[in-house]
């Protein structure tokens, strides 16, 4: 797993201020404890969201002067700038899943995804119908509590089952491309499906349960 790379007082204008994807910044230093158990997390993220958000680290010893100017008090403290301004901060050793939180509000969207906390809401309020597109013997362990089995090898076969669905249908899978890939298809049928972003796996990330038998 490729290091989140460290910028500097020098190129932290070009490295993040002139980013065009949202930047997560951590403000750490050699000598913080913290900053050393959270380097996996944050390497983690960094391919989780390559492509969609930069990860890089500051090391406030070799950049005061920048540290001063944001007012880091303590490391590590993590900030995320979007076109060149600060957004969200927090303070203190966080979880992957918090950093993808605080990113998450910023990240460049495909067409019909919605997040975990998004399908959870609409879950909630009855506005949405989940569609698992795993096999069926998947989908018996463990599915998303509600959702309904159609299996992504046998999709095209139930098309008009998902116009008489009695809301709007939600397909998820078990890291999100292949429904992903599926909805782009249906939509350009004229059949526009929304997809889970991140499928099962950022479900369960968020800590939001699977039920099973």
């Amino acid at each position: 797993m490729a290091s989140v790379p460290t910028v500097s007082e020098q190129n932290f204008e070009i490295e993040v201020l002139r980013e065009e994807l949202p930047v997560l910044v951590e403000f750490g230093a050699e000598w913080c404890g913290p900053c050393k158990t959270v380097a996996p997390e944050l390497e983690a993220l960094q391919v989780e969201l390559a492509g969609k958000a930069k990860i890089v680290q500051v090391d406030i010893d070799k950049s005061p002067t920048l540290a001063q100017t944001l007012g880091i008090r303590s490391v590590p403290t993590f900030v995320v700038f979007q076109q060149g301004r600060p957004v969200d901060g927090k303070q203190g050793a966080i979880r992957r899943t918090e950093m993808r939180a605080m990113l998450e509000p910023f990240l460049p969207r495909a067409a019909g995804a919605l997040s975990p906390a998004e399908v959870k809401e609409f879950l909630a309020q009855g506005q949405i119908v989940l569609i698992d597109t795993r096999p069926p013997e998947v989908f018996s362990r463990a599915h998303i509590q509600g959702a309904v089995n159609l299996p992504l090898a046998t999709i095209d076969e139930h098309l008009a089952e998902l116009g008489m669905l009695p809301a709007p249908g939600v397909l998820y899978c078990r890291g999100g491309k292949e429904t992903q890939e599926l909805s782009a298809k249906l939509a350009a049928q004229g059949v526009p499906v929304s997809y889970l972003e991140g499928g099962v796996l950022a479900w369960e990330a968020q800590g939001f349960r699977l039920a099973r038998p």
